[in-house]
């Protein structure tokens, strides 16, 4: 049977939050990018937190990925919703416009 070790999990969970932070330095344009990052980057904790759950055969970071897993499917719906109202008052999505208020 094949047995994958604990630092392979963390290693792939490393991986995606290198990927994530890159993500966030490299695109600062597109607002449906940075919100994608801030996910994989809620992923990569959720793969820690389940690895280390089965390494210490202990639940409790099973639980913690339900309540990340909650908190991201929110961030997610709320987060798009305001960009659809963000698009349909100034048609467009980009993140340098959005400093600009309105009084």
């Amino acid at each position: 049977m094949l047995s994958v070790s604990l630092s392979s999990y963390l290693t792939l969970a490393a991986i995606l939050f290198a990927i994530s932070i890159a993500g966030i330095f490299l695109n600062r344009k597109n607002v449906i990018v940075l919100l994608m990052c801030v996910e994989l980057m809620l992923l990569a904790a959720n793969i820690n937190f389940i690895a280390f759950s089965h390494y210490l055969n202990d639940s409790a970071g099973q639980v913690f990925v339900f309540f990340i897993l909650t908190v991201a499917a929110a961030e997610a719906a709320i987060g798009l919703a305001i960009l659809v109202v963000l698009f349909r008052n100034r048609r467009s999505i980009n993140v340098d416009q959005l400093n600009e208020m309105k009084g």
